[in-house]
């Protein structure tokens, strides 16, 4: 397994942590009347460059963390790949409002964080299935 920065326990919460940092980015409520979620990130980019800037910096606190957690370079350049995109087309008026709320660039990389984890883990740690 990857040498990290974190213990067992401490690794649980910050994993945790990023989860919930995630949603509250692309994900948190609902657009009202509808069933498409909406986050910060979506919110704050009614406000062009500056809106897309302010979550792009909680985003990259968010591949940083990874990277913390022993994320292989390669998932970590898609991880800034996803963010990257998220700002430069973000950051474009009303389309990128509209992009921001479809797109979901936390989210993507919080998937790439926990398949990276779910691969890391060695077979004494994965769950064992039993037939009852």
């Amino acid at each position: 397994m990857a040498s990290t920065a974190y213990g067992a326990g401490d690794r649980d919460a910050q994993i945790a942590h990023l989860e919930r940092l995630a949603d509250l980015l692309d994900s948190r409520w609902r657009i009202p009347g509808t069933r498409i979620p909406i986050g910060l990130d979506g919110i704050a980019s009614i406000i062009p460059v500056v809106g897309d800037s302010a979550t792009g910096v909680v985003a990259a606190y968010l591949v940083f963390q990874a990277a913390r957690l022993g994320v292989p370079r390669s998932t970590l350049l898609r991880m800034l790949g996803n963010v990257g995109v998220d700002w430069a087309v973000g950051s474009i008026p009303v389309v990128g409002t509209l992009f921001d709320i479809g797109f979901k660039a936390n989210r993507r990389n919080m998937r790439l964080l926990r398949e990276h984890l779910e691969r890391d883990r060695g077979p004494a740690e994965r769950p064992t299935l039993r037939r009852v």
